[in-house]
């Protein structure tokens, strides 16, 4: 069976009023280079007859989804055929059918079968924690950090030869919007931040430590 193409926005989908809690995913979806997770599913059979199966990155997203939400396949199939905001992370017009749960099941089934579902998971995740992002069952964390200078943070040499540094801080070295890298002798405030931008934890560390290393005291 072919592919189907769904790319195409209807006059249904034009006619939507944008609202903010559509777009509670567009961060996490921007943040993937999708074309990477394309071209891993790129290799699923694909026979010319029969009827055209939905795309197989679409499917994957739902599969995503229906993973960061705990969803059965029954409930994933209700959500998308509710959700909006599901629709649109999975690039589903609304005047568009909704895979039903035993396509869904029949999509895992195939991922598994060709060994693509870790591999494609391992790329997922791999993206997203260079991003500093974390997600669990319904929560989407977004981990960052602000580099803190310290207070004695010049090489200075002391009389009896010792250094004037924090011998608690490092060395942090981040590209600036110019371009151009910028070393800072510091501490870094590793934070979660929830959608909405609240903070939910706060770590601290010296400054050469990688965000992913609080993942796990952070979320």
């Amino acid at each position: 069976m072919a592919w189907k193409n769904l790319q195409q926005t209807t006059l249904v989908d034009a006619m939507l009023i944008e609202h903010e809690a559509l777009k509670e995913l567009d961060d996490v979806h921007e943040l993937i280079d999708w074309s990477k997770i394309e071209s891993l599913l790129a290799g699923l059979h694909s026979s010319p007859r029969g009827e055209k199966a939905r795309p197989p990155l679409m499917m994957f997203k739902a599969l995503l989804l229906q993973s960061w939400y705990a969803l059965s396949d029954p409930a994933l199939e209700k959500q998308l055929a509710r959700d909006l905001l599901f629709r649109r992370f999975i690039g589903l017009s609304i005047s568009e059918s909704v895979p039903d749960h035993s396509t869904l099941w029949r999509f895992r089934q195939l991922l598994e079968k060709q060994s693509l579902m870790n591999a494609l998971l391992t790329a997922i995740n791999d993206q997203l924690t260079e991003q500093g992002l974390y997600i669990k069952s319904d929560e989407v964390s977004f981990i960052d950090a602000s580099v803190i200078e310290a207070k004695q943070c010049r090489p200075h040499k002391r009389a009896d030869a010792s250094t004037t540094q924090d011998p608690d801080a490092a060395w942090n070295v981040k590209a600036g919007s110019d371009g151009k890298s910028k070393s800072t002798y510091g501490y870094k405030a590793h934070i979660n931040v929830d959608e909405e931008g609240l903070i939910k934890a706060l770590a601290y560390s010296a400054g050469n430590v990688h965000d992913s290393n609080h993942f796990s005291t952070l979320t």
